[in-house]
């Protein structure tokens, strides 16, 4: 009787907590985000029914992207890299620092427009955003972390185990879902809102420079640089000069085709007068620079983009008019939205006192 008694009471407890597990499930719910194409923008390449957008996820890949502990040492964090000033890229820097004081061997490009993306890095060599952080994370002169060790770090900390819960139902905690809360937070670092796009939506006109230098432009840069995105996401020989020391002889090094050797993907220009340096290893300090690489400076050769054979021609004039139009596609709001700064931050401007600018 009294055994009996007591697997009741057991069955009591199971079906009790098969009661709760099912009730957590049914009120999990977390609050779809809706992605919002520009008009007049190309319909995105990411597969959101893969990752749907929730304000749980992008919370929890905004977390993730500022966190120190995603590196071996707990100093580099996605953000270190990729500044919200600089349009996420490293401002005023051609290379980043990395763990053991050591450094990169490109210049960190702008992080924006990502869902229109296909393929990923200088050389194309990451094919698709979910798979991005891998890169970084696990590079020797960069985070120098493992992915294991990562997660574990995740799955110790309760506020993690609570955030992983709210964005996906349970605390399960793994790569995969670490990768689609880092991708649902940069795929909201959407830029399109400069001055070019608000002239483009009748809101705004240019100045005679500025459409002086959007008529040289389209005539003479947007073959690569094409509108809205302002890049093709080809992949091309400029005819920069292999440097010796970091001897990168881009795409080649992931399709092993000599035609691809010096072959870097075509960058975006919005944002451009924030990104500098320029160029996959940031040589290029200046606009002005990179004009003059253009016009004087390439190393021709057989290798040399058919478009630029016989470089860039450009005269002082068309290059402050083309200047002029560059700077309309600075997007201010989109440098200063509190919805991507760190956590924290939201509060005037004040970092949280556990992050350190």
């Amino acid at each position: 009787m009294r055994v009996t008694k007591n697997i009741w009471v057991l069955l009591s407890i199971i079906i009790t907590g098969v009661g709760w597990v099912t009730a957590d499930n049914t009120f999990f719910k977390p609050k779809p985000v809706k992605f919002t194409v520009p008009k007049g923008w190309p319909q995105p390449v990411y597969d959101f029914s893969q990752n749907p957008l929730t304000e749980e996820g992008i919370a929890l890949g905004r977390k993730l992207f500022y966190d120190g502990r995603l590196s071996k040492d707990g100093n580099f964090s996605c953000g270190s890299c990729h500044q919200q000033f600089g349009a996420f890229n490293t401002y005023d820097h051609n290379l980043s620092h990395g763990f053991n004081n050591s450094s990169t061997t490109r210049n960190a490009p702008g992080l924006f427009n990502l869902a229109w993306q296909k393929e990923f890095m200088w050389d194309g060599g990451v094919n698709h955003l979910d798979l991005q952080p891998l890169a970084p994370i696990t590079a020797a002169n960069e985070m120098a972390e493992t992915m294991e060790a990562v997660i574990a770090k995740l799955r110790s900390d309760p506020e993690y185990r609570k955030m992983f819960k709210a964005a996906f139902g349970d605390e399960t905690i793994n790569y995969q879902r670490f990768a689609k809360a880092m991708s649902q937070f940069v795929l909201q670092l959407v830029s399109s809102n400069s001055k070019y796009d608000k002239v483009m939506r009748g809101e705004a006109s240019f100045i005679l420079p500025e459409q002086l230098g959007y008529d040289i432009f389209k005539k003479k840069c947007a073959s690569c640089h094409a509108e809205p995105l302002f890049t093709d996401f080809s992949y091309r020989n400029t005819g920069m000069p292999l440097d010796p020391y970091l001897k990168d002889y881009g795409r080649m090094k992931i399709t092993g085709n000599a035609n691809d050797s010096l072959k870097f993907r075509v960058p975006s220009l919005r944002n451009v007068a924030m990104t500098f340096p320029y160029g996959h290893d940031g040589r290029f300090f200046s606009l002005s620079n990179v004009f003059e690489h253009y016009r004087k400076n390439m190393v021709t050769g057989p290798g040399i983009d058919s478009l630029i054979r016989n470089r860039l021609p450009l005269s002082n004039f068309e290059i402050g008019q083309i200047t002029a139009f560059l700077y309309t596609l600075t997007d201010s709001a989109f440098l200063k939205d509190p919805r991507f700064a760190p956590p924290g931050y939201e509060n005037n401007g004040k970092p949280p006192a556990d992050i350190h600018p």
